[in-house]
């Protein structure tokens, strides 16, 4: 199950941009709020306690790391991790710079998966959106319908690959805390990102702030 959650979210993700063609954003928006707390409440809540049990005291480095990882990765990705896509110009091939720091990030976001099953759900209901807005955003940008299939497919299959890694390499399992505070870093980043992007100039109201604390007692009881 922690392989096919992040898995089929994307999946699903793409077949309801591709058939439903949802038009309204209020709706993504308060999609992607909810799962930004859900995201940034499991980090928090499970993960940073674990990593600093292991008395490393580089790991608030290693946290940082990941943080200005993340940044690296959107000046080339333009921030398609939390949604923020934008334009309709045509395309004619894969936007590589973007097809390949989304998979870095879906990659990194698998590795702590083994150890924290909760984190497969907080992935796919973080991923589930973004595949929504980017297949929207490819076909409105007259990408190749073949192309966007083997994106997508790509982008579904990179987050199981992470946890698959991270389960049969030793050596990932010698350095399970750094990589993780990388991990949380990278998460701080997009979720707290999603949270204050998703509404119209960064305005909260009553359906946002209900999908935040939603997002936050789901994961405190999970």
């Amino acid at each position: 199950m922690n392989y096919l959650l992040p898995l089929f979210s994307v999946l699903i993700g793409y077949i309801i941009a591709l058939f439903l063609k949802p038009k309204n954003k209020t709706n993504l928006k308060l999609l992607l709020a909810f799962s930004g707390s859900f995201l940034l409440s499991l980090t928090v809540i499970h993960l940073l306690p674990e990593v600093y049990e292991s008395h490393n005291p580089s790991i608030g480095i290693f946290i940082m790391v990941g943080i200005l990882f993340q940044i690296i990765l959107e000046f080339f990705s333009k921030g398609a991790e939390h949604g923020h896509v934008h334009g309709h110009e045509k395309m004619t091939h894969i936007p590589w710079l973007l097809f390949i720091s989304l998979c870095i990030h879906a990659f990194l976001e698998g590795f702590p998966v083994s150890h924290h099953h909760n984190l497969a759900m907080g992935i796919a209901i973080h991923h589930l959106p973004i595949a929504i807005i980017l297949t929207t955003f490819f076909i409105n940008s007259s990408l190749d319908k073949k192309a966007i299939f083997v994106f997508m497919i790509t982008f579904a299959v990179m987050t199981p690959l992470g946890t698959l890694l991270s389960n049969y390499l030793p050596i990932l399992n010698d350095y399970y805390s750094e990589i993780t505070a990388i991990v949380i870093g990278i998460l701080f980043h997009i979720s707290s990102t999603i949270i204050f992007e998703s509404s119209e100039g960064h305005k909260f109201n009553i359906a946002k702030v209900s999908m935040i604390i939603l997002g936050v007692g789901l994961a405190y009881f999970l």
